[in-house]
């Protein structure tokens, strides 16, 4: 059975996205409007983005524009755009989001080429976040093994910044080990048994962190931790950021087949260049996102650890590869959770 084509307005009053102000600062509506489907912590990012789209699109163009979010975590988001979510964009965490959304024929195909660094406008790696003075001692992916340390991560069944933290930790494992895959299995067994809670998304990931006070580190996105002190406070927690972790790439890309029925082909594309202008990569780095501007890395190298980024292409020979073994039912982190 076809699943059903929601209407633009209905999809933001029932489903409750949040929307941002029109750029015209008036009650009149925009000339035109705009969906961008995010992951769950990009809530703050965008919020500061948008308005200053709109801005520069009615300088360049002389239309007003209202650009507004859907956020959750990135799998679900993908989830909802094949089951009729408008977005025109996605700007997503993880690489298969984008790629079931193009194996259905929402994205076109070469998805990867059509904005430069694999369309990844800025990138983040996998980082903790500790209690002042961090009473564990966490400094490695070893020490998440320790007795008594309790770890607060999403679910990487459910959660693309979940599937990260444990992909990176397999990978430092395989890097330590020499890839002896008893003792990283054995590793991992460790690992996830002292998970103290499995969020569905980064965000709940947080609120149990931080609000319920479950756990003695919380892994989530190098850039979500610094925020996420910033926000609450630096006299009450630490970011380690561990010498080996993994290279997390933000893909985005055109929903094609949305923005055309939208009449947003040119909009859409617009918006995702934006991400790479120099002033926004500054603002990306200044919400602790790598960048590959060269003038705005230089701006901010004393603001990002040195780390060796492991990419998945690498340890797992692709994402394909990682589902499959992995993430699937049944896969790796099924057999590993098993008591």
């Amino acid at each position: 059975m076809a699943l059903p084509r929601f209407s633009r307005a209905f999809q933001y009053s029932v489903l409750a996205f949040a929307v941002a102000a029109s750029a015209s600062g008036t009650a009149n509506a925009a000339d035109r409007e705009l969906l961008n489907a995010s992951y769950d912590v990009a809530r703050e990012l965008f919020a500061e983005i948008n308005p200053k789209f709109e801005t520069w699109w009615e300088k360049q163009h002389g239309e007003t524009v209202e650009v507004s979010q859907s956020h959750n975590g990135s799998s679900a988001q993908a989830r909802a755009i094949l089951q009729g979510l408008e977005a025109d964009v996605a700007t997503f965490n993880q690489v298969t989001d984008i790629q079931v959304l193009a194996d259905a024929g929402l994205v076109d195909e070469g998805w990867k080429e059509a904005f430069a660094n694999n369309a990844s406008p800025y990138y983040s790696t996998t980082a903790f976040l500790v209690r002042k003075g961090n009473p564990k001692d966490i400094q490695t992916w070893a020490d998440l093994a320790a007795d008594g340390v309790d770890i607060v991560f999403p679910n990487p069944k459910t959660s693309g910044n979940g599937r990260y933290t444990y992909l990176a930790a397999w990978a430092a494992a395989d890097k330590r080990f020499d890839g002896n895959e008893e003792k990283i299995r054995d590793y991992m067994k460790t690992l996830l048994g002292n998970v103290e809670v499995f969020d569905t998304g980064g965000r709940g990931a947080t609120t149990s962190f931080i609000e319920r006070e479950i756990g003695d580190v919380l892994i989530s996105f190098e850039s979500e931790v610094n925020n996420i002190r910033g926000e609450y406070g630096s006299d009450g927690y630490e970011v380690v950021v561990p010498p080996v972790s993994i290279l997390a790439e933000f893909p985005v890309a055109v929903v094609t087949e949305n923005a055309e029925k939208n009449d947003n082909v040119d909009l859409a594309q617009g918006y995702l260049d934006y991400l790479y202008r120099e002033d926004t990569q500054r603002l990306l780095a200044d919400f602790n996102y790598r960048v590959n501007n060269d003038v705005v890395v230089e701006e901010f190298s004393d603001q990002f650890p040195d780390t060796e980024l492991l990419k998945v292409e690498d340890v797992f020979g692709g994402w394909d590869q990682a589902m499959e073994k992995h993430f699937e039912s049944g896969g790796l982190i099924d057999q590993l959770q098993r008591r």
